[in-house]
């Protein structure tokens, strides 16, 4: 990647968004007017950085950067609480040096100096973390970043197997880009695809918004090499394996907590000769939530299915920033019979011309059944912005509006309750302040037996950036709450770091949780990676 990235938020610093008047009514009239905050300068934030605690000639010896701004460009990741740090200038902490490996060679090197000099290491692949995995917190010891950047491009490729090698720093884009000349492609392409890494989607046990069809980031790592503190471990693309446990487990979700993921063998595929994405109405949440489910045991090579609450859909439209069109869509949707509690369902196909063609009709029977109908021109539109949606909180925020996401997963029989417990947590959390949020969701991610549930909510952002954060606790906690008490997971595809470890527990156990501990022993014995990420009582 090329573009400047910004120091304070998500992105490329040339990529903005405004948002319509049709937005910012909705939002005033369902939460309230919202006040811009005063964001802190860079220079400001830069200034205020203590010195480093790292000697000069280690950090010269190691090619480590104590740079005061490179400190904080990588102090932190893109969780709200995060976002409030950096856009405040309140950092409780910042590393001490960066660090900048190109290869297993360098860390290794790296982790020996900070086992003889008891300094802490963060691994860093593009910083996009939203569940504080990557932030620096305050530490007796020296911490070090260690920016995975130079480890980037394709170092191989087997065209007869599919299996390609990347650099753990390479990014969404650059894989694809890399695969492309070869007639092949990855297909795993989260949100965070232009700015998220292929060693990090492992180390956080990544879903892209393809995996129905290409499957999660499970189904396409087939090996590569992991450098931790006691040793290096390597793992053989076998395209199946009985010899025992499959240590790859260990390595997925692993979130830099036992080491270094420095190389990443993939299964690629070829690309498909057509690749599209359509859009229906569904009457109410109900019929919208039994076609997903149908959708998802039909057998049908779809590549995803996504399916809107009522209230996502609603805002969906208002942050448009077509008016005409929304308005032509408006009057399409009520001319077919469906009213405000409709829902949208968008479906994405890809394969051969002629299994797309059979598919989609098979998909339009089925919606027929379902009492919906097909919406013109709104899939192809979406899947056009659909890397666009980040930037939309930078103009929320500017506004006066602090957004974040949650996600979660349960089976079928689940789901309804599920979805009718977080949204009333979210949009109650702040009664006691006058507060309102606005809260809504979509099925993301469907399995044969469940679904993913990814819920968005706002609210207004306070005056005192301790009372902004204090709220997105008090929020965080209750949809946490919920989620446990329903026995769904805590994460689905944006992992724990440090956000979700109070409550992972609750789903892994005590035989679990032990498990886990001890491989963070044997894995990181002197305790160098990052305390406080899957385990919350880490050292």
């Amino acid at each position: 990647m090329t573009s400047e990235r910004r120091w304070n938020g998500w992105g490329a610093t040339d990529v903005t968004m405004t948002l319509p008047e049709t937005a910012l009514t909705m939002l005033g009239q369902v939460v309230g007017p919202g006040t811009p905050p005063r964001d802190a300068p860079l220079e400001t934030v830069v200034a205020a950085v203590p010195p480093s605690r790292i000697d000069v000639a280690d950090a010269a010896a190691l090619g480590l950067s104590l740079a005061p701004e490179d400190r904080v460009r990588r102090a932190r990741g893109q969780s709200l609480p995060d976002w409030i740090a950096l856009r405040s200038g309140r950092l409780p902490a910042v590393p001490d040096a960066v660090a900048r490996p190109a290869d297993a060679t360098a860390v290794c090197s790296l982790f020996e100096r900070a086992r003889a000099a008891g300094w802490r290491c963060i691994p860093y692949g593009a910083g996009s973390s939203v569940v504080g995995g990557v932030s620096v917190r305050a530490d007796t010891r020296p911490v070090v970043t260690m920016d995975l950047a130079a480890m980037a491009g394709l170092r191989g490729l087997d065209e007869r197997s599919g299996l390609a090698t990347f650099g753990a720093g390479t990014f969404g884009p650059d894989v694809e880009t890399a695969l492309e000349p070869y007639g092949l492609e990855l297909g795993h392409v989260p949100q965070s695809f232009e700015w998220s890494t292929v060693g990090g989607w492992v180390a956080t046990r990544s879903s892209g918004s393809q995996s129905m069809g290409v499957g999660r980031i499970e189904a396409l790592f087939a090996g590569g090499h992991l450098e931790a503190p006691a040793g290096g471990l390597d793992l053989a693309p076998y395209p199946a394996s009985a010899a025992g446990p499959d240590l790859r487990e260990l390595v997925l979700g692993s979130e830099g907590r036992l080491g270094v993921i420095t190389d990443v063998i993939v299964r690629s595929r070829p690309r498909p000769a057509r690749d599209i994405v359509r859009a229906y109405r569904l009457r109410d949440w109900e019929d919208a939530l039994e076609l997903g489910r149908t959708l998802a045991r039909a057998g049908l090579p779809l590549r995803f299915v996504r399916v809107s609450t009522p209230a996502e859909t609603h805002s969906m439209l208002s942050m448009a920033g077509d008016a005409r069109g929304v308005r032509w869509l408006k009057r399409y949707v009520r001319w077919r019979g469906h009213g405000p509690e409709s829902c949208l369902v968008l479906v994405g196909f890809a394969g051969s011309t002629s299994v797309v063609r059979s598919t989609e009709g098979e998909v339009a029977t089925l919606v027929r059944r379902a009492r919906g109908i097909g919406v013109p021109g709104l899939g192809p539109a979406w899947r056009r912005e659909r890397f666009r949606g980040p930037y939309a909180r930078h103009a929320l925020w500017e506004a006066g509006y602090a957004v974040d996401t949650l996600e979660t997963a349960a089976p079928w029989s689940s789901i309804p309750a599920l979805a009718a417990a977080i949204g009333p947590a979210l949009r109650h959390g702040l009664d006691d302040e006058g507060e309102r949020v606005h809260a809504f969701s979509h099925l993301s991610h469907l399995y044969p037996t469940g679904s993913s549930l990814y819920v968005t909510y706002l609210y207004r952002v306070a005056a005192d950036p301790d009372q902004t954060m204090d709220r997105w606790r008090r929020l965080k906690r209750a949809a946490s709450e919920a989620i446990v008490v329903h026995g769904a997971t805590i994460s689905h595809q944006h992992g724990i770091g440090t956000d979700h470890a109070p409550y992972l527990a609750a789903e892994r156990g005590p035989l679990g949780m032990a498990s886990l501990a001890d491989a963070v022993a044997r894995f990181d014995p002197d305790g160098i990676l990052n305390r406080g990420v899957l385990l919350e009582d880490d050292r």
